[in-house]
C-alpha cells in the first residue's frame, strides 16, 4: 500500500531544473534588452544632430549668411528650434558652422 500513496509536490532537482532554464533565458534577454536600449538612445541623438543641422542651414539662408558662419544656440532657439535638444545618453552637442555637421560629445554612435 505504501507504494500507492500519492506524491504531492516538486521534487528539488525538477526545480533547480527550471530555475537553470530561466536563468539561460534571462542571460539571453537581458544584455539584449540593454544593447537595444543603448541603439535607441543612439538613434535619437543621431535624429537630434539632423534637427540641428537643419536648423543651422535655415538659419544662415534666413539671415544670408556664408556657409563658415557659425550660428549659436541663441539664434536656432526658438526661431528654428523650439528647444535646445539634449542627448539622451548624456553627451553634449557642439554646433560648428553651417558647412559642418554637428557632433556629441559621446561620439561613436552618435553621429551621423
Amino acid at each position: 500500500m505504501r507504494w500507492l500513496r500519492r506524491r504531492d509536490g516538486y521534487t528539488l532537482i525538477e526545480i533547480l531544473i527550471v530555475v537553470m532554464i530561466i536563468g539561460i533565458l534571462l542571460a539571453i534577454a537581458v544584455p539584449s534588452f540593454f544593447n537595444a536600449s543603448e541603439r535607441a538612445r543612439a538613434n535619437a541623438c543621431r535624429a537630434n544632430l539632423r534637427q540641428i543641422q537643419a536648423a543651422k542651414e535655415q538659419w544662415a539662408i534666413v539671415n544670408r549668411r556664408p556657409g563658415t558662419a557659425t550660428p549659436g544656440w541663441a539664434q536656432l532657439v526658438p526661431q528654428f528650434l523650439q528647444q535646445q535638444p539634449q542627448c539622451p545618453s548624456g553627451g553634449t552637442y557642439t554646433l560648428r558652422n553651417v558647412q559642418t555637421r554637428p557632433t556629441c560629445s559621446i561620439g561613436g554612435n552618435h553621429s551621423y
